[in-house]
């Protein structure tokens, strides 16, 4: 600031500032991560955090998460502990919002937009912003609010107490350690940063592994034709990851049953292979919609070229799943042979 420019009154300060305000006493994962998220917007970036439970003093606060028994945009008040609270984040999604997911829900396309430097008019940022909620925001807002993944009369096989819930959980003091407010709150801020690095980091990899992976599917999706004139062969000339796309990108451009790719080719890079591998039922799935010829199953390199007829050949799994051929032209004649071959 230059000596010439009148300095701020400390009153004005204090008034200019903006607070996050939360409980205090034992924290969770979801008020921890909305804080967080928060600080990832232009409006909270620089604000102070108030850790209370008096109404007088959340009064003073600019937005308020996971404590005063309101939920109310206009108001900047995101609660979900009041009764009659049903908030869920739509889209398909119809688990109970925490504090985590109403402060997802409301900023977490902004927060996207801005990590990748782009507008919220992007395409990519609803795509990431869906795909976080489901594989980050929407299990902690399930623990947070007691939801089962399963039915409650199915028996775990064994304890889960590593997920970033629990270990939030576990910065809280023990119950026979020193609970003086100014360590809870040093605590609170180490476990807002260790949920908060784990979302940033997921963010990093959907938007520059994940989604460039979605983008080479849907275009070998588009083009699939070149491959085979019916569409039921995937090329992909380099690998990528491509089940869970596939699936998802077919439901939503509505490719009908009978339209639907049958056998996936890509390169094997570390084996300097090509390999064709069956389309599965669904992504989860060891069953596939059309495995590669039982008189292929569990044959090798010459015998597998001789019963063939593919030059070439390497393997072809004993389940008929994915097989191999040296080259790229090998593995699409085997494709093309499987698909006129019935079950």
């Amino acid at each position: 600031m230059s000596s010439a420019e009148p300095s701020q009154h400390p009153a004005k300060r204090q008034k200019m500032t903006k607070f996050i305000g939360t409980h205090n006493g034992t924290f969770h994962c979801d008020e921890a991560l909305a804080v967080y998220l928060l600080r990832l917007t232009e409006a909270y970036a620089d604000a102070d955090l108030k850790r209370s439970r008096d109404p007088a003093v959340l009064d003073t606060c600019t937005i308020v998460v996971d404590v005063g028994g309101v939920y109310d945009e206009s108001k900047q008040r995101f609660d979900h502990h009041q009764r009659g609270f049903t908030e869920v984040f739509g889209h398909g999604f119809d688990t109970k919002l925490s504090s985590a997911g109403l402060v997802y829900k409301h900023f977490g396309r902004e927060i996207i937009a801005r990590s990748l430097k782009t507008t919220l008019d992007d395409q990519r940022v609803d795509v990431l912003w869906l795909k976080l909620y489901k594989e980050f925001i929407e299990a902690i807002d399930g623990i947070d609010n007691g939801i089962s993944q399963y039915p409650s009369d199915i028996k775990p096989r064994y304890r889960l107490r590593t997920d970033v819930s629990a270990r939030v959980g576990f910065l809280n003091p023990a119950w026979n350690q020193s609970f003086d407010p100014q360590i809870v709150d040093a605590q609170f801020l180490k476990a807002s940063k260790l949920v908060g690095d784990e979302f940033m980091e997921r963010l990093e990899y959907y938007a520059n592994a994940w989604l460039p992976a979605r983008d080479l599917v849907a275009a070998a999706l588009k083009n699939r034709t070149q491959a085979e004139p019916d569409g039921k062969i995937i090329l992909f000339e380099s690998y990528a990851p491509w089940k869970e796309h596939l699936f998802e990108l077919e439901g939503e451009l509505h490719i009908a049953t009978p339209e639907q790719p049958i056998y996936v080719i890509y390169p094997d890079e570390t084996a300097g292979q090509w390999r064709v591998q069956a389309v599965p039922v669904s992504p989860e799935s060891f069953e596939s919609r059309k495995a590669l010829p039982e008189a292929w199953r569990g044959l090798r390199d010459e015998e597998l070229s001789k019963v063939a007829g593919v030059d070439g050949c390497v393997f072809i799994h004993a389940s008929g799943f994915i097989g191999g051929n040296k080259t790229r032209d090998g593995a699409l004649a085997l494709a093309k042979l499987a698909l006129t071959i019935p079950k």
